[in-house]
This record gives structure tokens, C-alpha cells and sequence, in this order.
């Protein structure tokens, strides 16, 4: 959660989008339009919208890409692989962060976090690169100390937290020993990268039903959150599944500043 003098602030809410752009390539049209959803998440409240740019051109478009950086008013967080293509793409757009996701053919859905000991000469030259022009880099990895330890020595200020094995676990609103272990892990890894003076965000199938223990975790200063989010909108709306969803991170009536390019309020 942010904090400011002192007091506990509502944890920040990126909403990823994605599955607004799956529906439209479903039939190779133009409709729904991700640069309508997000303006409708950030009148919502939103303070970030995320897109992942999959090699494979799933959903999110190049051109997605720039109407939205021209257009939404809040944050703009790309997740993409640490390919040359992708970071030459982001150089080109200059999104306001930039999150480096692994990426496995055929795979539904990111399936796991970043292995920060393997490939570790691609994952730094992406960082330097895309630092080179004040972009925010962020590493999605597991909730794991050795996880945590090798992205601090890759130069990474940002980490976002896996948070799959908690969602999995807790897809019912009955307790369970995995769901809890699993939360245990979480909290413990955010508590280690904030002793390093890491900013922690977490994500990937957080509901309406399990995202409050991960908002309570005072280490995690914002979460990603997209499918749950798309899913709610299709029964009752975008504008209020985002209120929603922010109703649930909302710890008092002081909500932080948004976040505007020109860094101004």
C-alpha cells in the first residue's frame, strides 16, 4: 500500500485490458476498442493500465500500443518478453513502464515468472536499454528469494509478484492449506524485496473474491489485475467492475495522486 506521512493509502489498481482486444480479434474487427476500455477504466478510478504485447499478436496490437500511449491520462504498463523485437517496439512508443514477462509458445496465459538466474545477459541489456530513456522496467517473477535476489543483482528497482499459486488456491471462498501457503509465500517475498528497497506490485489471477489479502500485504504498493476485471464488465459493465474492484483496495478515503506523463496531478 502507498503511504504518505505516515498514513496508509488505497493500494493503486492497474487494470489489464487484454481481454478487451481478445474479444475484438476474435472476429477480426475493430470493436470493442482497448483505447474506449481504457478511458472508460481510468473515469472509473484506475490508476494504470497494463496490455501485454505477445509475440504471437494474440490480442494487443503494435498500433494498440500507440493509440494508447496518446491517449490514456494515467500509466501506461506494457508487458513484453525481452526480445529485441519487443524492447525496439517500447523504444519506439515509450510507454511509462515496461514490464519483462516470460513468454512460451502455445501457452494460454503467462504460466509462471520470470527466471531471473537464466538468461540473465538479455534480461540486463533490456533494462539498461529501456532505462537508457526513463522507462520504469518491473520483473515478473515467482514470490522466491532466490528470485528476488538475482533481479536485484540484474538492476531491477521493480518487481511484480506471481501471484498464480495464491489465485489458484483460493478460486472458492473455502480456506485452503495451498491457498494459504501460498499467501504465506507472497507476503515473505515482498517483505525481502522491500528490505532491499524494491518496489513491489503483484499480480495474475487475482479475483473479486481473493484480492483483499493481497491489498492487506503493506509491501505491495499496486496490483495488476485484467481477466477478472473483463469478466465482471460483460454482466455489469466496465465502469462498474473497475469501481468495484477498487471499492475492495480502498483502505481510507485518502487515495494517492494519479500519475500523469507531464508529472503533474
Amino acid at each position: 500500500m502507498e503511504r504518505a506521512n505516515g498514513k496508509v493509502l488505497m493500494t493503486l489498481l492497474s487494470v489489464n485490458i487484454d481481454h478487451i482486444a481478445t474479444l475484438r480479434e476474435a472476429r477480426r474487427t475493430n470493436e470493442p476498442d482497448p483505447a474506449a476500455a481504457a478511458a472508460i477504466c481510468e473515469l472509473a478510478g484506475a490508476h494504470g493500465i497494463t496490455v501485454h504485447l505477445r509475440g504471437d499478436r494474440r490480442h494487443i496490437q503494435h498500433r494498440d500500443i500507440k493509440i494508447l500511449r496518446e491517449t490514456i491520462k494515467t500509466k501506461l504498463n506494457v508487458e513484453m518478453a525481452a526480445t529485441d523485437e519487443m524492447i525496439g517496439i517500447a523504444l519506439d512508443v515509450i510507454p511509462d513502464q515496461v514490464t519483462l514477462v516470460p513468454e512460451l509458445p502455445g501457452e494460454i496465459t503467462t504460466t509462471g515468472g520470470l527466471d531471473c538466474t537464466h538468461n540473465q545477459p538479455a534480461i540486463t541489456n533490456a533494462i539498461k536499454r529501456l532505462q537508457s530513456v526513463n522507462i520504469a522496467v518491473s520483473l515478473f517473477i515467482d514470490p522466491a528469494e532466490q528470485q528476488i535476489r538475482a533481479a536485484l543483482g540484474l538492476g531491477a528497482s521493480t518487481i511484480e509478484l506471481n501471484t498464480a499459486r495464491y489465485s489458484d488456491g483460493t478460486l472458492t471462498n473455502r480456506p485452503t492449506q495451498e491457498g494459504s501457503e501460498a499467501l504465506d509465500a507472497v507476503r515473505q517475498a515482498a517483505e525481502l524485496a522491500h528490505s532491499r528497497s524494491m518496489r513491489v506490485l503483484a499480480g495474475h489471477g487475482l479475483t473479486y473474491r481473493n484480492v483483499r489479502a493481497i491489498a492487506e500485504i503493506p509491501e505491495i504498493v499496486e496490483l495488476n489485475i485484467g481477466h477478472n476485471i473483463i469478466a465482471r464488465s460483460a454482466l455489469v459493465g466496465l465502469d462498474r467492475a473497475v469501481r468495484d474492484m477498487l471499492a475492495l483496495l480502498e483502505e481510507t478515503k485518502d487515495v494517492p495522486p494519479r500519475f500523469h506523463r507531464s508529472g503533474g496531478i
